[in-house]
């Protein structure tokens, strides 16, 4: 068998036991270890497990990863989430389609402390979708705007995609988080945008007036213990106070102490944070050896290897090679969720991007070629036919019919198109505010 035919039988495996409903860690588990058992046999097998594992699971900056999801989980818990949509709806409130763009809003707000797409999406959902019915908003326009909504979780930092990311291309975290907040703002803009154009072009999606309690004294300080947080983590991470792990730590304990301030998280509720946060955690981490045995398997037939020398020979224009591979992941987002798409591509696609001109340093091009992937991967999360974050809202939302849920995210994928579009014609977007971080 030759080493392209066994990489595409690898694939096939994988993809079969995919559609049989296998997990996708435990898919990708089994995939590679009929290739690479094919290539060298139990005893090289064995080893290589025995050390990946333990190297893997070893790795002192993988430890951000169970805290910024920690974090994220005293921030569900503990009603942070109705403070920031009280406060962006007495912001929004005063347009048409106010209370849409106040969920995106709030979405981001609760992005920047939690750092998952779908605790986003679902947190964001129990409190603004009720709110959104009740004033006459289309069960279309409220779907399609949360699910789009909970994509920011991962966009604006922290992003536990691009911490997998930093760790695989071994980029430092807190220049990658850097880069990301400018194309996070622009997605939560563009959003806005897309529903202020929407709820004008397609009538009966939104009142004519939203009404809604203007701002006050109260809905300001709801906001405050969010803004603390994000001040003190981030502001110690870029301050040069702590690592980002160390401000995943600290982030964690400051979001517990904001949620006892609250008075909403209960012993009850403390647990499940926990519980939440091993189930995430541990579903991630088989994900990353699933990873790891597929991709060393890959690496064994060297057709990786073998795809960058002809793509590198082929004389084609960076821009032109990344557009491709971005087209890829859409396709591949149908299939895969993005943690799984980030761990089995990137030690594919990131030697070969690296071994390219694009008139700018090699860690510029690393950090942008990130930022390029976490914006494309957003759109499985909102694509037919999977749509995870599309699956989770219109679960919530019983009476919306899921064809309706997909009809509603098509302006917001809309947007991110020419979001990608601008992002992957000027690189300095992403890369302004890294020259700014140590």
């Amino acid at each position: 068998m030759s080493a392209l035919s066994l990489a595409l039988t690898i694939f096939g495996i994988m993809l079969v036991l995919m559609a049989i409903r296998v997990p996708i860690a435990i898919a990708m588990f089994g995939a590679g270890t009929v290739g690479y058992l094919m290539q060298s046999g139990w005893g090289p097998y064995a080893s290589f497990i025995n050390t990946q594992v333990f190297a893997r699971f070893a790795s002192y900056d993988l430890s951000v990863i169970p805290l910024f999801i920690l974090m994220g989980n005293f921030a569900t818990q503990g009603g942070i989430s109705k403070a920031l949509f009280q406060f962006a709806a007495s912001i929004m409130g005063r347009f048409k389609g106010g209370l849409a763009m106040a969920a995106v809003l709030a979405s981001a707000a609760f992005g920047s402390i939690c750092g998952s797409s779908v605790a986003t999406a679902a947190t964001i959902t129990g409190v603004a979708l009720p709110e959104m019915k009740r004033h006459g908003y289309s069960g279309r326009l409220s779907t399609g705007t949360l699910a789009a909504g909970g994509t920011l979780g991962i966009l604006i930092p922290p992003s536990v995609p691009l911490v997998i990311y930093a760790i695989l291309a071994e980029q430092n975290i807190a220049k990658l988080f850097a880069a990301a907040i400018v194309p996070g703002i622009i997605a939560m803009a563009g959003y806005m945008l897309a529903i202020g154009i929407y709820v004008r072009l397609v009538p009966g999606q939104a009142p004519d007036e939203d009404t809604h309690e203007p701002m006050n004294l109260r809905s300001l300080m709801g906001i405050l213990p969010i803004a603390t947080v994000f001040a003190v983590v981030f502001g110690g991470i870029y301050g040069g106070m702590f690592t980002p792990t160390e401000g995943a730590a600290v982030g964690a304990a400051a979001t517990f102490a904001a949620a006892l301030l609250k008075r909403e998280i209960t012993w009850a509720k403390f647990k499940h944070c926990f519980y939440d946060t091993a189930a995430s955690s541990a579903m991630i981490f088989l994900i990353f050896i699933g990873a790891d045995i597929m991709n060393a398997s890959l690496a064994l037939t060297q057709v990786p290897a073998q795809l960058a020398e002809v793509v590198g020979g082929w004389g084609l224009p960076p821009l032109l090679v990344v557009t491709a591979i971005l087209l890829f992941y859409v396709v591949l987002g149908a299939v895969m969720d993005e943690l799984s798409m980030i761990l089995l591509t990137i030690p594919i696609f990131f030697p070969m991007i690296m071994g390219m001109d694009f008139g700018m340093s090699k860690e510029s091009v690393a950090i942008w070629f990130g930022i390029m992937v976490l914006m494309t991967v957003g759109f499985g999360l909102l694509a037919p036919p999977v749509g995870l974050n599309v699956y989770v809202v219109n679960n919530l939302a019983k009476d919306v019919p899921i064809a309706e849920s997909y009809r509603g995210v098509m302006p917001f994928l809309i947007s991110d198109t020419l979001r990608t579009l601008v992002l992957l014609l000027f690189p300095a977007l992403s890369l302004w505010l890294v020259q700014f971080v140590g």
